[in-house]
């Protein structure tokens, strides 16, 4: 049996690699991505905005902010795009535009090859400051059109204004699909869009208050959740001797786990950051990993799920 995987979006653009596995092998994995540097890692995808893409990501919240990091940022972005991850998340607001620089070189010569999202400043999304807000991402990004265009979260403008403002955009072939982020069920019911294609919003083990009411209105809508901030933030989530100890049965890091923990929810795609190679690759294989339901329950017992309704968290 041969396997072979070419670009994400157009497999006939380029030549393909090709793999021979043996009988019966394609009925474990979902996908195979063969690598040209890498060892061969299986990727799971769902479908984005008309697009099958990896249900891992790459964020570059904080990239672009320090110009001396320039060069190893846009090592890390290549390199998380040689092992799969070749959906990218990025915001006008990161670095102000210097996240879009560094991920406009990061892709420079690979466009075909990505899946490329970009959030919108609330204080730009009017009719009028929308386009231009638009076309400075795309001249940061040095591409034509921008995949996936969220509007970052509610500021003053009415939704029906910014949902007008993103049609255009969609219908001059600057975007391909709209979404939001940030936004709650009330939020969702108000925007009451079928053309929305994504939420982003806060998910991990210490921020789970989406799963009482949030998340099963995406899952209902059969909108796709993106989740940010997978593995929490400063370290603390990735120190917990549970999530340590699940970490250690299965050979793996902590930071895997707490992404194959979201990953067990259907519709929901992960962005984690990564700049060192080995945790790039990392972040790769978690998709592997399944936890049965006594990992489940041990985490349950430390990070308790939602029993009520609670507000939006937000960073």
């Amino acid at each position: 049996m041969v396997i072979s995987f070419g670009n994400i979006k157009d497999p006939a653009s380029r030549p393909r690699a090709a793999l021979t596995l043996p009988a019966g092998f394609a009925s474990l994995c979902p996908a195979l991505i063969t690598l040209d540097r890498y060892q061969e890692v299986s990727m799971r995808t769902l479908m984005l905005a008309d697009t099958q893409v990896s249900v891992i990501g790459q964020g570059t919240w904080r990239m672009g902010e320090d110009r001396h990091l320039r060069n190893q940022e846009v090592a890390a972005l290549r390199t998380g795009i040689d092992l799969g991850l070749t959906l990218i998340d990025t915001a006008e607001m990161y670095g102000e535009g210097g996240a879009e620089e560094v991920v406009g070189q990061a892709i420079a010569g690979r466009r075909d090859q990505v899946f490329l999202v970009s959030k919108v400043y609330p204080h730009n999304a009017s009719r009028k400051g929308l386009p231009l807000a638009c076309e400075r991402s795309l001249k940061r990004l040095g591409s034509d059109f921008i995949d996936l265009y969220l509007l970052h979260w509610r500021g003053q403008y009415p939704l029906a204004e910014t949902v007008d403002a993103l049609e255009r955009l969609r219908e001059a072939g600057k975007i391909r699909r709209w979404g939001v982020s940030n936004f709650d069920v009330a939020d969702l019911d108000e925007l009451d869009s079928p053309a929305c294609a994504t939420n982003q919003v806060l998910y991990n083990l210490e921020s789970r208050g989406i799963e009482f009411d949030l998340l099963p209105a995406c899952q209902q809508r059969r909108m796709p959740l993106m989740a940010y901030c997978p593995i929490g933030q400063g370290g603390a989530l990735l120190a917990e001797p549970v999530l340590l100890q699940v970490a250690q049965r299965h050979g793996v890091t902590a930071a895997q786990v707490a992404l194959a923990w979201l990953l067990r929810q259907d519709g929901v795609l992960v962005i984690p950051k990564a700049v060192r190679p080995a945790h790039i690759r990392q972040n790769a294989q978690a998709g592997q990993l399944q936890l049965p339901d006594e990992d489940l329950q041990a985490l349950d017992q430390v990070f308790a799920p939602p029993r009520r309704k609670q507000r939006l968290e937000m960073v």
